[in-house]
């Protein structure tokens, strides 16, 4: 079982087009990365699923969980650890009916704390939400506040992701107000150094972790 916590580094068809998705991810693994998300928009569907199924040998092999970006069906087809489901996808219930028990199913939830209801009522596995910071990928994307990651922290029960113009430098705070997860695209491939780029965010989470001192 994976534990749903550290850098979640999600794919993207621009930066990483062909044979570099793989050098990619494979960066980001060797940097840190916990799980990884493939997301690609494409229409090719065969190309999607060559891929999908190159990455997860490559997560296998790290200990690493793939998730696959909207497509439940690809994640069925390629026997990913789960997937992440948007506004206009699937539900969890539906997701997991097709997924099964052992699935990992997040949920965007943007900055919407019913939706986050719903989906922790639906079954999901963790909810995210964002945009903490202004996104490169994103950059319409709606704000959220930091108050709903320690809401739900102390109410929802489930990990929690938080995504949207995530740096190293500003990462901490969203860590501080609860996040188990940061799920970051360009700053960790968008950078020269792949590899560098997920230390830098891996170590957020080393620092935030209690000592034994503090433990005491």
């Amino acid at each position: 079982m994976h534990r749903l916590t550290g850098l979640y580094a999600i794919t993207d068809a621009a930066l990483l087009p062909g044979a570099r998705l793989l050098a990619g991810a494979a960066a980001a693994i060797a940097g840190g990365a916990r799980l990884i998300q493939y997301r690609d928009k494409g229409a090719d569907r065969g190309r999607r699923l060559n891929e999908a199924k190159t990455l997860l040998r490559l997560c296998r092999q790290n200990n690493v969980a793939l998730i696959i970006n909207d497509d439940v069906a690809l994640a069925a087809e390629t026997g990913a650890d789960g997937v992440h489901l948007g506004r206009n996808d699937s539900d969890a219930r539906l997701a997991r009916q097709t997924l099964g028990q052992a699935a990992i199913i997040g949920v965007s939830c943007y900055n919407e704390w019913p939706r986050a209801v719903s989906a922790r009522r639906g079954g999901a596995d963790y909810v995210a939400f964002g945009a903490f910071f202004t996104s490169a990928t994103k950059p319409d994307a709606v704000a959220a506040d930091k108050t709903l990651l320690q809401r739900a922290k102390q109410e929802l029960e489930l990990p929690v992701a938080a995504i949207g113009g995530i740096t190293p430098a500003n990462g901490a705070e969203l860590l501080a107000a609860g996040a188990d997860m940061l799920a970051v695209i360009q700053g960790v491939f968008g950078r020269p150094d792949i590899r560098q780029a997920a230390g830098e965010y891996a170590r957020l989470f080393d620092l935030s972790e209690p000592t034994m001192k503090d433990a005491i």
